[in-house]
């Protein structure tokens, strides 16, 4: 989509603090953190919603997490612990309507979250 900031991300129309890429998603580190170390998993493809995936995506959301996994090791809280939190819709919280996993770590986090 021309108008998603991640899309334009994803095509270097904007620049983002790359951590991870492959050939399916990339993750950046997250503008507004919420946490010491917070990065953001997304699909390549533009999904705006977990409301829109497809059972033909069941890989997709595999990979989100498989890469979320490798860049918390990369940031040294994959022993410690962290959280992964995908917003759905505007009352979920979904600010950037392109499906996005938050990972955070390098705190102690609460439940509940919100």
């Amino acid at each position: 989509m021309s108008d998603c900031i991640f899309c334009k991300i994803v095509s270097g129309d904007i620049p983002g603090d790359i951590v991870y890429q492959d050939e399916a998603v990339l993750a950046f580190r997250d503008l507004s953190p919420q946490a010491p170390v917070h990065f953001l998993v997304i699909p390549k493809k533009h999904i705006s919603t977990i409301n829109d995936f497809k059972s033909e995506d069941a890989s997709l959301v595999g990979k989100l997490f498989l890469a979320a996994k490798i860049v918390a090791k990369q940031e040294n809280i994959d022993e410690s612990g962290y959280r992964c939190v995908m917003n759905c819709n505007d009352d979920g919280g979904q600010t950037v309507h392109h499906v996005h996993l938050h990972v955070m770590g390098k705190r102690q986090m609460t439940w509940p979250p919100g």
